[in-house]
């Protein structure tokens, strides 16, 4: 896969995907990034670490979050993708499921877009006709149209128990995935553009989390490179009873799990101390 003019071969290697939360809120790190000299500082200190990629997000997706207008969105993080590709020389992903705001990023130079809702967002909240395909997968529109890769990921519209949302859990998340590799399909993503993400902390409960990172094979037998996105989550925390900024063993548990599974992405707060563990694993299992 080709991500800003650098090549990610999936078959042969891994790579790490560094979080710039440019948010208040973010549910580990909120704040911590929100003005232009720290997130610079932050991306700086993560290529030292070994980040491959640096993933954009300027709306915390954290349970309860408070959703931003997409103006607001593009505000905070237009500014700072083309800051980072004035300055560093690293593909940048943006973390949006809004296709205004991906077509922003687009232009001010985004090479990957991280879509929490596998382009569902849209049709899922038509506030007009359900018919209008204008608006209906429009996101799927804006990355086929900016010639980009996307990160897909599962997710649901759930309320209340998450069991209720499912028949056969691991089988119903696969198959959800293959419904939003359709559309991407469909609507003309390039089969290369393509990674998926099963949706760890999203429209899942503990133990369904737990259960889909022990299935994460099936989600990899798709044949699309699979990114992990298990840092310092609510899986980790309920699991260990930790708060948020004492879960980096866990996530590197998780991390070292994925990689034996087949992801070969991994979106990660901490930097050097998942890339040491992958490499150390990738070279024990490749001995």
């Amino acid at each position: 896969m080709l991500i800003g003019g650098k090549e990610f071969d999936f078959d042969k290697h891994f790579y790490i995907m560094g979080i710039l939360n440019v948010t208040p809120d973010s549910f580990s790190d909120g704040g911590k990034y929100y003005d232009m000299d720290s997130a610079l500082f932050r991306v700086e200190e993560m290529i030292s670490e070994g980040a491959d990629i640096i993933d954009v997000g300027g709306e915390s997706t954290r349970p309860g979050h408070q959703k931003i207008s997409e103006d607001f969105e593009m505000y905070r993080v237009v500014p700072v993708i083309e800051a980072i590709k004035k300055k560093f020389d690293i593909p940048i992903s943006l973390d949006t499921y809004k296709y205004k705001v991906a077509r922003a990023g687009i232009k001010a130079g985004v090479d990957l877009i991280n879509d929490i809702w596998g382009l569902k967002w849209d049709s899922l909240n038509n506030e007009g006709d359900i018919n209008d395909d204008s608006v209906n997968f429009a996101m799927a529109k804006e990355i086929a149209n900016g010639k980009v890769p996307c990160c897909l990921m599962h997710n649901r519209d759930v309320e209340g128990d998450t069991k209720e949302s499912y028949v056969n859990f691991v089988g119903d998340v696969i198959n959800d995935m293959k419904d939003t590799v359709d559309i991407a399909l469909d609507f003309g993503i390039a089969k290369e553009n393509i990674m998926l993400d099963p949706g760890i902390g999203f429209a899942k409960d503990c133990e369904q989390n737990l259960v889909m990172m022990n299935n994460l094979e099936k989600l990899c037998q798709l044949g699309y490179p699979v990114l992990l996105g298990s840092s310092r989550k609510s899986m980790i925390g309920l699991t260990l009873d930790l708060p948020t900024d004492e879960r980096m063993e866990g996530t590197v548990a998780t991390s070292v799990i994925g990689y034996q599974k087949g992801c070969r992405i991994f979106r990660v707060h901490d930097v050097k101390e998942n890339r040491r563990a992958i490499q150390m694993t990738e070279a024990i299992l490749n001995s």
